[in-house]
């Protein structure tokens, strides 16, 4: 039988997916949210936020400390130090159980770029460290839709390198529930789970929901590699650009169209579509 989970620790506080997992959380949990930088901080009773030097191991052991499990994100592959300090505070503060966010190209052969070697390194981390864990690998989440923003309500357009090719995304919402259920379930321990959203949508056919949903016409324009290159190094490193040049070529090999039904195995309800997405954020494009 799984013990009752008392204390859980979310790291990347000021991410995506640990401020909405906080809402699937049943509110007798004691919740610590972690990050660099200070958090917006969120609206429940009995959370509370710790800005820590992930450079420094010591101030994530206070944190951690009493955890019974800790949800990892990490989001700088350019800083791996962080990932180390993260899994060597978790043994020295008795966690009972890590769950870490991944991501879906880590099952991919053909996939050596940075940001896939670098989440395959943390993984191994984990595994290694005599704490029990599970893996969590979603697809692309629907959200890097938002970088459609600007475009769509300045040109009504959208921009891809290969418009085409498709990707089987995931809500993030979806991944914050399915989170939410694992953290010190032992029923998942040493268990590894590929979260996608219930079809595979290329950007071309995602801007056409876009565009139903704003109620006017989109155009989703081609760009070139040198395009695509210029747009990234414009948020990115070099080695950075790299990754998401490489990963957009094994999208439109079809590396990224497969789908699974985990999300419902897990929550007992299906996947939210691309099209329940957008509508719930469609301030955002408006």
């Amino acid at each position: 039988m799984t013990p009752p989970v008392h204390h859980i620790v979310l790291t990347g506080a000021t991410g995506q997916i640990a401020p909405l997992m906080v809402r699937h959380l049943p509110a007798r949990h004691r919740v610590t949210l972690t990050s660099r930088t200070p958090s917006p901080g969120v609206d429940r009773p009995g959370v509370r936020h710790v800005t820590c030097d992930y450079d420094v191991c010591e101030s994530l052991v206070a944190a951690f400390r009493d955890a019974d499990a800790l949800f990892v994100v990490t989001n700088d592959p350019m800083r791996p130090e962080h990932d180390r300090n993260v899994v060597r505070a978790a043994v020295r503060a008795g966690v009972g159980h890590i769950v870490k966010l991944s991501a879906a190209a880590v099952l991919d052969d053909g996939a050596h770029d940075l940001v896939t070697e670098w989440q395959r390194r943390n993984e191994e981390r984990i595994r290694a460290s005599g704490i029990p864990w599970t893996m969590v690998r979603p697809r692309s989440f629907m959200s890097h839709a938002l970088g459609w923003a600007p475009d769509i309500r300045g040109r009504d357009s959208t921009y891809a390198l290969h418009p085409h090719s498709r990707n089987a995304c995931i809500a993030p919402e979806d991944v914050a529930e399915v989170s939410a259920r694992l953290l010190g379930d032992s029923g998942h321990y040493f268990r590894s789970y590929q979260l996608t959203g219930p079809q595979a949508l290329s950007a071309h056919e995602q801007s056409a929901v876009l565009a139903e949903v704003l109620g006017r016409p989109l155009v989703c324009r081609e760009l070139s590699p040198e395009e695509a290159r210029r747009r990234h190094s414009r948020r990115y490193s070099e080695e950075m650009a790299d990754a998401l040049l490489a990963s957009a070529d094994r999208q439109l090999a079809g590396a990224k169209s497969h789908t699974t039904d985990t999300v419902e195995r897990i929550t007992g309800r299906p996947a939210t579509t691309f099209a329940q997405w957008a509508l719930d954020h469609r301030d955002h494009f408006a």
